[in-house]
């Protein structure tokens, strides 16, 4: 497939997480598929200036080796198998309420096999949840209407703004154990933004709750100058480098442990093999530097 030109600014809906819609769209129709969105092509096909993305993995020329499309796609579809299990264990352990903390296009609400009685919170901006909302409301007949299989609720809010507020304004009870995650959002948040995110949930965190987000160490210049950079500017409008938050990253791994979470970095390629495909580690590596946390609040001293 021809490279499409640079699109233009996505009339306020966020390019990287229409970036990572179409990857979930080729990742569905792949024979080998780690995850499932049946909505998330509609979200490209409705904004205009993602016109000639591909949805499909013949569409994507290089394939796997293809650094933004093929390897990075593969790397999204990962880290949404990944998610859903560690919500879905969640849920199935008891946990009644889920924040998704920059919802983005997260289909989750409708497309996971919820036990009765959740409630999805689904926090970004408000033009992000009006578009999902739109799209997702005039899906043509050929497409299931999605069916709400947990409560959703959208909550507008700006992350860099308090948000506790609006939250439990929503409804949200911080009485009760929640499953956050923060997917793709603290790599481009300042480590000062980091520290006041990992606080609030801490302070919102029953015991019981679990919290799964992604982090990314400094990279050296040479790893900077891999091929999926600039393939991301070029062909989908998105500056990754530029997005990505400077300066050194808070340890809060370390401050959830002392907070008395359990908490364990992965490398993505531990999942990779795990389940038998998705990315491996090459040489200069962009990915080397991910790492995604999985953490958990003990049960223990809970009343009731």
């Amino acid at each position: 497939m021809a490279e499409a030109p640079p699109p233009a600014v996505a009339h306020g809906v966020a390019r990287t997480a229409l970036m990572v819609a179409a990857a979930r769209a080729i990742e569905t129709h792949r024979a080998d598929a780690l995850a499932a969105d049946p909505y998330a092509e509609h979200f490209v096909r409705a904004e205009p200036t993602c016109a000639g993305w591909p949805l499909r993995p013949e569409q994507v020329a290089g394939g796997e080796a293809d650094p933004l499309w093929g390897r990075l796609g593969r790397y999204f579809g990962l880290r949404t198998r990944v998610v859903d299990d560690f919500l879905l264990a969640a849920a199935q352990a008891g946990v009644r309420q889920v924040v998704l903390l920059g919802a983005g296009l997260d289909t989750r609400a409708n497309r996971l096999p919820w036990p009765g009685g959740r409630t999805v919170y689904e926090l970004d901006r408000e033009p992000v949840l009006t578009f999902k909302a739109r799209v997702l409301a005039a899906l043509p007949p050929s497409v299931p209407v999605p069916e709400e299989r947990a409560r959703r609720v959208a909550v507008p809010v700006d992350l860099a703004t308090p948000w506790e507020g609006a939250l439990t304004d929503a409804g949200f009870d911080p009485g009760r154990p929640t499953a956050w995650l923060a997917e793709g959002l603290l790599l481009y948040l300042p480590g000062a933004a980091e520290r006041r995110l990992i606080d609030t949930v801490d302070r919102l965190s029953a015991p019981g709750s679990a919290f799964f987000y992604e982090i990314k160490h400094p990279e050296p210049p040479e790893v900077r100058a891999d091929a999926m950079y600039p393939r991301a500017v070029r062909v989908a409008g998105v500056d990754m480098l530029a997005l990505f938050a400077p300066g050194p990253r808070p340890d809060s791994v370390a401050d959830l442990v002392a907070r008395g979470w359990s908490a364990t970095a992965y490398s993505p390629f531990t999942f990779a093999r795990r389940h038998g495909r998705g990315p491996r580690e090459i040489p200069n590596d962009p990915l080397a530097a991910n790492r995604w946390i999985l953490a958990h609040r003990s049960r223990a001293g809970a009343a009731g």
